[in-house]
């Protein structure tokens, strides 16, 4: 069994490099993070396993690789990027994920976007390089409505991060669950409570869209919108336009439907937003939680597991 890391940044194919262990199965490493899915094929020529970190595999790619019979996509949004379902039923092909290897790094991103978009941070800063001396109105967190839309790992990790500087954290989930310290409530009531809304809820069919124009509107006036899940689980036309408007104060983003972020986008227009580059999960300690889950699963499939 052959494996190849169709996509890796030098840091993750360092670690790759550094994590592997004798007796595993052969790995081949392309380190070329702007790998296309029209490079697949080829790539891929005569092994069973991907490791895709953010390379797009369409079907009709897919169909060109002979072979393939699993993807080990790096980490838990894999419908961003390919149809696991579609895979598995049309040509036998098998996605594994890879959850909860990041979940304190991406809910300390969260924690650090709330922050910066409560004190307009990255609005002084941008002015300040320009020469221009601009104070803003911050907003004081202590005391405040945290919401958390989803609650997994990261949804947990932000209710302790958020429950430690005092405030108070409300939740919905889509399955019922109980935390301590955290007061589940339906949506609606998040949506008007929340002086901030995170969101950490999995990019799926039934998700997609989800923050929608009228949930949007249901927000509490003056309230902060954080994401660091996934671009597409909200309506980015109808925030734009809540935050040009003033209805709300601000938001801190790391994930968009569109990535990179294309020029002109709204929200580079927008001296209220925060903007942050997918980067949420990239830490060292992540990184080698990760990849080391990666090769695991590698080693599970070698072995027929």
């Amino acid at each position: 069994m052959r494996a190849v890391f169709v996509d890796a940044s030098e840091t993750l194919a360092e670690v790759a490099r550094r994590l592997s262990r004798p007796g595993d199965p052969p790995l081949t490493i392309h380190a070329d993070p702007n790998t296309v899915p029209e490079d697949l094929p080829r790539l891929l020529a005569g092994a069973e396993v991907a490791l895709i970190d953010h390379t797009a595999l369409p079907l009709s790619v897919a169909r060109a690789c002979a072979g393939l019979k699993h993807v080990v996509f790096l980490g838990t949004g894999a419908r961003s990027y390919m149809d696991p379902e579609a895979l598995e039923a049309e040509l036998g092909v098998q996605v594994h994920l890879i959850r909860g290897y990041g979940d304190t790094a991406v809910a300390e991103c969260a924690f650090a976007l709330m922050w910066a978009a409560a004190k307009g941070l990255a609005c002084m800063d941008g002015a300040m390089r320009a020469g221009h001396w601009l104070r803003t109105d911050g907003i004081q967190l202590t005391g405040k409505t945290v919401g958390l839309i989803g609650f997994g790992g990261i949804g947990a990790e932000m209710a302790r991060l958020c429950a430690g500087i005092g405030m108070r954290v409300i939740a919905w989930n889509r399955t019922p669950r109980t935390h301590p310290g955290v007061d589940f409530v339906d949506l609606d009531t998040l949506l008007a409570d929340s002086d901030v809304v995170s969101l950490h809820l999995l990019l799926t069919d039934e998700t997609r869209g989800f923050l929608s124009a009228e949930r949007i509107a249901q927000l509490k006036p003056g309230a902060l919108l954080v994401n660091t899940a996934r671009g597409a689980l909200l309506d980015e036309a109808a925030l734009a336009q809540a935050l040009r408007e003033g209805r709300l104060a601000g938001a801190g983003l790391d994930v968009f439907v569109e990535e990179p972020l294309p020029g002109g986008h709204p929200f580079a227009g927008l001296p209220t937003v925060t903007l942050s580059a997918h980067s949420a999960f990239r830490t060292p300690e992540a990184s080698d939680n990760l990849i080391g889950a990666a090769l695991d699963h590698c080693r599970r499939i070698a072995a027929g597991g």
